[in-house]
């Protein structure tokens, strides 16, 4: 067995695993994140849930106290400062649902209503166009379509659209354009010429790898992107747009982390880099454009994210987390790398256990990884295996009550990355493509055989639960494996990849064509990846939770699995969460689904106990 124990180059430590956690009742007084500084730097708009639902607040960096913003009952997701200071951009979630709105108002909190994200039309926001207060977005239904839109007056104007379109980023005199093109893990970047419509193509095509982020450099001559698309881990790369013969040149890369994020500076002169460093702690550096040196900053948690520069690139805000911290947004002084939280003073959640990295072999040698959090005392313990959604996500050391509850009831964690995870580069974020899902299932039944083996988990008590793709590879492992896990938990998972396709949105659809296959060239192969196929195999409790109003996967996918269930009297729990959609976004049923989770867990393996003791 072995086991990673050492330290990240954070300020902030976790707390060691000997400490017991306190009960999952006593959470933090909400958490902070997706900051949004003001241009000078003088204020942060933030988002929080200590209300109950995400909502915008702002601060002035200097103040004790956050104030809140009316931005009505329904959760907001993301925002972002206008570059002259007079709006806050917020994208609405009605309902919690994957189609979103895009709602601006003032930072006094007045001047409040929508302009864009109408009907059945989702809107995304790419930024702003630098110095004004024009937004740039992408408004999708079956097509992307790039729009900019005054904040002031709610004029638009249509750049282009097409399918499976993103918008990344406006030169200044909005004469040309960066879409982003392509299904899931094949994306590219296009340049688009406002004035004639033309679009071209922006770094050869290698044939395998994506690029999903770029902007253009501050002369709007380059367009600085990340890509995997030359490479086993993702890169920061130049294009010179006058010389589209001329290979791209790399500008950040590193032999041990993944390029997650860039942040660039509205000025072009820097660009601040997130890395996820193996296994997913996060590092940061600031990289001179430049010259192109870059120097370490530390990170004020194990887990970084929603990097953004004020408008003066003076100030940088950030969002850090760990096992026992919760999400807050922390201050960085660019050119000293002095970091403070926003909120005044420190926070750390309740006493609770930092997790170990782990590294096992799948069935097929395959290299895998996974974080385990232990009860204390001596194991092996009744265990469950925690599956992430994406599957282009990864399980990284993040504040998860929902571990600490488990562990607290002495409920060992194991969250493995199983192959189809980000965070390892690309051959491994494709290897559960297709076909190769059914190596995704197999990895679990191999995660499950090392706890046992590494005499972590007790046999016959075995659990697993997962959220989202998560959820679909709970019930995928049930009926592929059966007896190999005493209860499940599945969490907004596909049941029917026919049904799935036929119901999600039609962008979601048409983008998960390239990770799960064709819904009609692929039929054959998707029947049978498809859990309801099988559900006759499948003969241990199941909890059944789903958002009623989510539409990625849509609630109907629990439904049929929970109806299946029933006709064959098997043990189980449908449990549909109002005002919700894919993502729990209310603490409340947050809290609930946490609830439910842990007893299902708890009574079910401890029920398992009596059956072979």
């Amino acid at each position: 067995m072995s086991v990673r124990t050492e330290a990240p180059p954070t300020i902030r430590r976790a707390r060691p695993a000997e400490h017991r956690p306190a009960p999952p009742s006593l959470l933090p007084a909400g958490e902070d994140f997706a900051p949004a500084p003001s241009p000078d730097g003088r204020r942060v708009a933030f988002l929080s849930d200590r209300a109950g639902t995400p909502g915008v607040w702002v601060r002035d960096v200097d103040a004790a106290e956050a104030v809140a913003l009316p931005t009505g009952d329904e959760p907001v997701l993301a925002l972002s400062w206008s570059p002259d200071g007079r709006w806050l951009a917020c994208v609405i979630a009605p309902g919690g649902a994957p189609r979103t709105e895009l709602w601006v108002l003032r930072p006094d909190g007045s001047g409040r209503r929508q302009v864009a994200g109408f009907g059945r039309r989702s809107a995304a926001l790419a930024g702003w166009l630098r110095g004004g207060a024009v937004l740039a977005v992408t408004e999708t239904d079956e097509q992307g379509r790039a729009v900019l839109i005054d904040a002031g007056t709610g004029h638009r104007r249509v750049l282009t659209e097409g399918d499976l379109l993103t918008l990344l980023d406006v030169t200044p005199d909005a004469s040309a354009a960066l879409l982003r093109r392509g299904p899931r893990n094949a994306r590219w970047l296009e340049l688009l010429d406002v004035a004639t419509g033309a679009r071209r193509r922006l770094l050869p095509d290698t044939g395998r790898g994506s690029t999903d982020q770029g902007w253009f450099g501050p002369d709007g001559t380059s367009v600085l992107a990340r890509t995997d698309a030359f490479s086993e881990l993702a890169a920061l790369v130049r294009v010179d747009l006058s010389r589209p013969e001329q290979p791209p040149t790399r500008l950040a890369w590193r032999p041990d982390a993944e390029l997650e994020h860039v942040a660039p500076s509205a000025d072009g002169h820097r660009a601040a880099l997130l890395w996820n460093t193996y296994g997913g702690r996060s590092e940061l550096s600031l990289l001179d454009l430049a010259d192109g040196v870059q120097r370490a900053v530390g990170a004020p948690g194990e887990v970084l994210d929603d990097a953004v520069f004020a408008a003066g690139g003076d100030l940088l805000c950030l969002t850090a987390q760990g096992p026992v911290q919760p999400r807050e947004v922390w201050l960085v002084d660019p050119p000293t790398g002095t970091l403070r939280p926003l909120r005044p003073g420190t926070r750390t959640g309740d006493s609770g256990v930092a997790p170990q990295l782990v590294d096992l072999r799948a069935r097929d040698g395959l290299p895998l990884s996974g974080w385990l959090y232990r009860p204390s005392g001596p194991g092996p313990w009744p265990t469950a295996i925690s599956l992430h959604g994406g599957p282009e996500a990864q399980e990284r050391p993040a504040y998860n009550p929902l571990f600490q509850a488990l562990v607290a009831q002495g409920v060992a964690v194991f969250a493995p990355n199983v192959r189809g995870s980000s965070g390892f580069g690309r051959s491994f974020v494709a290897a559960d493509n297709l076909a190769g899902r059914y190596g995704a299932i197999a990895d679990v039944a191999a995660c499950a055989d090392f706890l046992v083996d590494a005499g972590v988990a007790r046999p016959g008590q075995l659990g697993c639960l997962g959220r989202s793709y998560g959820g679909y590879l709970v019930l995928a492992v049930l009926v592929n494996f059966p007896g190999l896990f005493a209860a499940g938990v599945a969490e907004c998972g596909i049941s029917d990849f026919r049904t799935f396709f036929a119901g999600t949105e039609p962008w979601i659809a048409a983008a998960a064509v390239s990770k799960y296959g064709d819904p009609e060239r692929d039929a054959e192969l998707l029947r049978d990846l498809s859990p309801l196929t099988h559900i006759d195999r499948l003969d241990v409790p199941v909890l059944l939770i789903h958002g009623a109003n989510d539409t990625n996967v849509p609630a109907g996918e629990s439904t049929q699995v929970a109806q299946a269930l029933a006709a064959r009297d098997v043990p189980h729990r449908h449990l549909v969460l109002a005002g919700e959609g894919h993502d729990f976004l209310a603490r409340a049923n947050q809290e609930a689904a946490r609830t439910a989770t842990t007893g299902w867990l708890t009574r079910h393996l401890a029920a398992t106990v009596t059956t072979v003791g």
